[in-house]
């Protein structure tokens, strides 16, 4: 089966691919989730739930710009695409940033300066369910074959064509 940039980026130079550009985001986004549910259910402010929130936040939206940052300058502009599929799967992936990067800069600040602690609450949980939703659209499309809307006679990458 042929494979979307996505799955190939994790699959290549296992596990270490795996681990920068899937395991880790998921766990601090996993757990930025699951200390979210506790911080809007609560409607905390402060203590340390809140600040162990706060800093997951910053981490993973700054480790994710990095991630951006380095797929667009080494691996981006090098992708030969392999159709509206491919394109969605790693569009959603990188889109992912402006969720994070919102949510850091939220945390220290420089967005959200005139919201009240309500407001603030509210665009960090959109901002995260953002993030969620481009994440597993990236998801379902990077598990996709991309040539599944290429038509026939698709070349398969082993050197014969695959009949659709």
């Amino acid at each position: 089966m042929n494979m979307t940039h996505y799955m190939q980026l994790l699959a290549t130079n296992q596990p270490w691919n795996l681990i920068f550009y899937m395991a880790i985001p998921v766990v601090l986004a996993e757990t930025l989730v699951a200390t979210e549910f506790f911080v809007v259910y609560k409607r905390l402010t402060g203590g340390t739930l809140r600040v162990f929130n706060k800093l997951i936040g910053i981490v993973l939206g700054v480790y994710f710009l990095g991630v951006f940052i380095n797929l667009m300058v080494g691996v981006v502009p090098h992708i030969q695409w392999l159709g509206w599929i491919d394109v969605v799967a790693v569009g959603f992936y990188l889109s992912g940033v402006i969720p994070l990067v919102g949510i850091a800069l939220l945390e220290v600040g420089i967005l959200g300066r005139g919201l009240t602690n309500d407001g603030k609450m509210r665009l960090h949980f959109i901002l995260l369910t953002v993030f969620l939703v481009v994440a597993h659209v990236a998801m379902v499309f990077g598990m996709l074959d991309p040539t599944l809307t290429m038509g026939t006679g698709v070349e398969t990458g082993h050197g014969h064509n695959m009949k659709m």
